[in-house]
């Protein structure tokens, strides 16, 4: 811990002067400055759950989580090339409550589908802490149903989620 308190102040100031749209070699594809950024948000939010659930402690999430929700978005298409899958023409709707309240939503056509539930859920989901079964989101139409059962929002091969009731809190009545 003493390591890491010296040394992000010199990363947040290199990271800082850095071109944000710089390539920057990576795990997976090659990424730009700013997606490097948002990727390490992301592994330590995803990495601190799994911390949060081996204690047992409910972790209480802000609106800082918006940029995580955003990386999720953003590999609707990767999820599914990564798997050398056909990406479906249109992402499905994402309808989502922040931490906050405040509604954060990505209308798309109706034959899509769409994903609704919170942004901590839809985090969890894309950060593969979670099984979807395991959290609030509604999940509807064929694309939106696909995309959440493997969804990928991190660098590197195909990874299967979690399967159900492996991760976090069991569902209710199981010991």
């Amino acid at each position: 811990m003493a390591r890491w308190r010296g040394f992000y102040p010199e990363l947040a100031d290199r990271y800082g002067a850095a071109d944000p749209k710089r390539r920057l070699k990576w795990a997976g594809p090659d990424m730009s400055v700013r997606s490097s950024i948002t990727a390490r948000h992301m592994e330590t939010w995803a990495h601190g759950l799994a911390v949060y659930d081996l204690l047992g402690v409910d972790r209480v999430d802000s609106d800082r989580i918006r940029n995580i929700v955003v990386l999720g978005v953003n590999t609707f298409g990767w999820t599914f090339a990564n798997r050398k899958i056909e990406v479906p023409p249109a992402m499905p709707g994402l309808f989502l409550r922040a931490p906050s309240g405040e509604s954060w939503d990505w209308p798309a056509p109706n034959e899509a589908g769409y994903v609704r539930g919170t942004a901590t859920a839809f985090c969890q989901v894309v950060t593969q802490t979670r099984n979807v079964a395991d959290t609030d989101l509604e999940v509807v139409g064929e694309t939106a149903e696909q995309w959440m059962a493997m969804a990928q929002c991190f660098a590197g091969p195909p990874v299967d989620p979690p399967a159900p009731g492996t991760r976090g809190p069991r569902p209710a009545g199981e010991s």
